[in-house]
């Protein structure tokens, strides 16, 4: 039982269901729409920003043309499990050694994306054409930051509110009424939004 109760407080979510139900003034009777409304703001939020937040592993491959900086998508990157080079004769992948790679900024907690630094004794190995790169990146359910964590928290409550066809002590604008209020769109709160501002991948 208590097993069951844990594989059901698996939310892909920037805030606990718990934390919520108490803030939203919600009971165990409304569990059902209130995970549905915190998974759906987390992936809105996610995609708003066009990054990913919760912890997770990941994998890139990068073609290798001897440039020793490898920048890595998501971030902020917790820790790298493993770094493979491939050749032409190897498809299985040779695992490259801890000393011979290092991240750049080397802060666990920095919030912006990181490069994996190759090492120039790697140069000679002109047969290498892919490097493959396994980390872990994202925020724990401990440490989301303050403002992200609100953010998800105003719009599950705004979502809600949509569902239930009233407001949930918002103060952004709500889009939509009627039957349309009751759709789950990408469009959110102008407080929302600049809540999410820092948070975005910045495209150039």
């Amino acid at each position: 039982m208590d097993e069951q109760q844990h594989n059901k407080e698996q939310l892909y979510s920037l805030i606990p269901l718990g934390d919520f139900k108490v803030l939203s003034g919600v009971d165990d009777r409304e569990d059902k729409i209130c995970r549905f409304c915190l998974v759906t703001s987390t992936l809105a939020i996610e995609q708003f920003c066009k990054r990913r937040f919760l912890r997770k592993k990941h994998n890139e491959t990068f073609p290798f043309y001897g440039d020793l900086l490898l920048p890595l998508m998501e971030y902020p990157v917790n820790s790298i499990s493993a770094v493979f080079a491939f050749s032409s004769t190897n498809e299985t992948g040779e695992p490259i050694e801890k000393d011979f790679y290092s991240l750049i900024p080397i802060s666990r907690n920095h919030m912006i994306p990181c490069n994996l630094y190759i090492s120039p004794a790697l140069e000679r190995y002109r047969r290498f054409r892919v490097i493959k790169v396994e980390y872990w990146a994202g925020y724990t359910a401990g440490n989301v930051p303050h403002d992200l964590a609100a953010a998800c928290m105003e719009l599950a409550m705004w979502n809600m509110g949509r569902y239930k066809g009233r407001r949930v002590g918002m103060t952004g604008n709500v889009r939509g009424s009627g039957r349309d209020a009751e759709h789950f769109e990408l469009s959110m709160p102008e407080n929302v939004q600049s809540l999410l501002e820092p948070y975005k991948r910045r495209v150039i």
